[in-house]
């Protein structure tokens, strides 16, 4: 049975599963869809798209589905997509999409700290936690297990690689390789993610391959496409060394700078 308190708005058309909970001066607009075991709390606003998973709590004065803050918007049906068991919290927003895409999406078992913002056509991946006050531009797109700190300004149409960290108050104008550290200001490479990479199951074996190849990319002297072929040519082939190639090739925006680079 829903629990839905008789001072909350809900739209007569919204679509709730079974034990959703809705507190008191929560809205609930038409056009939206909120699955199983979810809880929007009090002052929680869930608008027009909003398509809401399993187990999710959307929490005070935050904000799911608002209209994107882009002046190419001229009113397109589209979404936001929020993943299960994902975590929003006070006073965080993600619009909803546009033309472009049609859909922003949050993926599942995410964490949208306090203060946050995912922008128009956003594309999050799953176990992602964005921290209080991080600002996500238009069309980010953001792979598995990466830790964006608090404070971050992540630049439109830039690409974060899985199991990334971000440092706290970084600005983001390039797109991150998968599994390495950056901060600084501005912002660099420093390594490799390597705790969070153990803590995720990775073998020592595995790292040590992983860090082979950012040691050509980033500490060997070879600019971006002297490394890449390097790479391709005399490290073994792994799935790893693969999705890396794949990731920097594709790159629109160029991939983050390292330390030894002027």
């Amino acid at each position: 049975m829903n629990s839905v308190s008789s001072l909350a708005y809900v739209h007569p058309e919204a679509k709730l599963g079974e034990n959703v909970i809705i507190e008191p001066f929560a809205y609930v607009d038409r056009n939206t869809e909120i699955g199983e075991g979810t809880r929007v709390m009090t002052h929680a606003t869930v608008l027009y798209g909003a398509r809401i998973g399993k187990n999710c709590t959307i929490f005070p004065h935050a904000t799911v589905a608002g209209i994107p803050q882009d002046l190419k918007f001229r009113g397109e049906d589209t979404e936001a997509i929020i993943g299960d068991n994902t975590t929003i919290r006070e006073c965080a927003t993600v619009n909803r999409g546009t033309a472009s895409k049609g859909f922003t999406k949050v993926g599942a078992d995410c964490l949208i700290m306090a203060y946050s913002h995912v922008a128009h056509d956003c594309v999050l991946n799953d176990h992602i936690i964005l921290g209080n006050a991080t600002q996500l531009a238009g069309e980010v797109e953001i792979d598995d297990y990466a830790i964006i700190s608090g404070g971050s300004l992540v630049h439109q149409f830039t690409r974060v690689g899985a199991h990334v960290m971000i440092q706290g108050g970084a600005k983001v104008p390039k797109d991150i390789p998968p599994y390495v550290m950056v901060g600084r200001e501005p912002i660099i490479y420093v390594g490799l993610n390597v705790v969070g990479l153990r803590r995720r199951g990775f073998t020592s074996e595995r790292i040590n391959s992983i860090q082979e190849i950012y040691r050509y990319l980033y500490q060997s002297g070879f600019n971006v496409t002297q490394a890449t072929e390097r790479i391709e040519n005399e490290l073994p082939e792994t799935d790893d060394r693969n999705d890396i190639l794949e990731f920097i090739r594709s790159s629109s925006r160029g991939i983050v700078r390292g330390n030894m680079e002027g």
